[in-house]
Parts: C-alpha cells; sequence; structure tokens
C-alpha cells in the first residue's frame, strides 16, 4: 500500500450521469412539485367549508397546518413516483429517441460517434424526466382527490367536519406518500 491517495473525483459526465439517476429533483421540479402539492392539498378546503359548512375562521390554524403537512407528504409522493417511472418510461421511449434523434443528427457529419451518443442520451433523459413529472403529477393529483372524497363522504360522515378535515386530508396526503414509496 503506497502513502499517497488516488484522486477519486468524478467526471463532469459521469457527474451529469449520476444526476439524471439519482432521486435528487432539480430546484425547478421541486418548485412545481411543491406548487401542485399546494394547491392540490388546499383544494378540499373549498369542499369542507362549502359542502360540510366548515366555518373558516374557526378552522383556519386546522386547515394551515394539514395543508402544510399535506404539501409535503404529497410532493414527496411526486418525487418518488417520478422517480420510479422516469426509468420505465426511457426503456419505453429508448427506440423512438434514439430514431428521431439519429434522423436530426444524421447532417451534421463533424459530430463524432461519441457526441451523438451524448446527445442520445441527453434527449432521452429529457423526455423521460418530462413525461415522468407530468404523469406523476397527474396520477397523484387523481389519487389523492379521489381518496379525500370518497374518505370525507363515505368513511368519516358521522364524524363532525373538522374531524373529518383533519383525518380525510391528512390520512390520504400520508398514504399516497407510503404507497409511492413502493415498486409499481
Amino acid at each position: 500500500m503506497s502513502g499517497k491517495k488516488e484522486n477519486k473525483a468524478f467526471t463532469k459526465e459521469e457527474e451529469l450521469l449520476l444526476q439524471d439517476f439519482s432521486r435528487n429533483v432539480s430546484t425547478k421540479s421541486s418548485a412545481l412539485f411543491y406548487g401542485n402539492a399546494f394547491i392540490v392539498s388546499a383544494i378540499p378546503i373549498w369542499l369542507f367549508w362549502r359542502i360540510h359548512m366548515i366555518d373558516l375562521y374557526s378552522s383556519f390554524i386546522s386547515f394551515i397546518l394539514v395543508t402544510v403537512g399535506s404539501t409535503y407528504l404529497v410532493a414527496m409522493a411526486y418525487r418518488n413516483t417520478k422517480f420510479v417511472l422516469k426509468h420505465k418510461i426511457a426503456v419505453k421511449r429508448e427506440d423512438a429517441v434514439t430514431r428521431d434523434m439519429n434522423r436530426k443528427l444524421a447532417e451534421d457529419k463533424k459530430m463524432s460517434k461519441k457526441e451523438k451518443d451524448e446527445r442520445i442520451l441527453w434527449k432521452k433523459n429529457e423526455v423521460a424526466d418530462y413525461e415522468a413529472t407530468t404523469f406523476s403529477i397527474f396520477y397523484n393529483n387523481a389519487l389523492f382527490l379521489a381518496i379525500v372524497i370518497f374518505a370525507s363522504f363515505y368513511l368519516l360522515r358521522s364524524f363532525t367536519p373538522a374531524v373529518n378535515y383533519i383525518l380525510s386530508v391528512g390520512t390520504t396526503a400520508g398514504l399516497l406518500a407510503l404507497l409511492s414509496t413502493g415498486s409499481q
């Protein structure tokens, strides 16, 4: 064993590849996830205010706390679902994206094979990321709202409206986050 340490830093390409396959999302995706999660978490307030006749002012604190907690859990569900779907979508779209990019890059004779492959890989990742993000938001929003409506009108209808709100929205957000951690 020699006394000198080897430099094991990743190259820029390796860092980008690792970033593409990590669970971390970009700042833009994170803002999109939290914005959408806040909107979908706040929708039940209208449901309970207008249909269940909850007084907005007396339940203000519970509305805020449940909405904030639900926003965090739904955004986590978006992130987890996106991670699982991104790789599946990349595999399914691989041939179409490769064919399309080869057609676009055919005119450029100066570009090396390695650079063409890198551009194709980047485009595959971009397509998979976009599709996984949009489907994750759609799927989780639909599931969240369907479960909240079912729970508030059927499962928890015998509870007071305030307890019904806290249980239906809070439990649904937690269930969504839990279900998103499994493989799909």
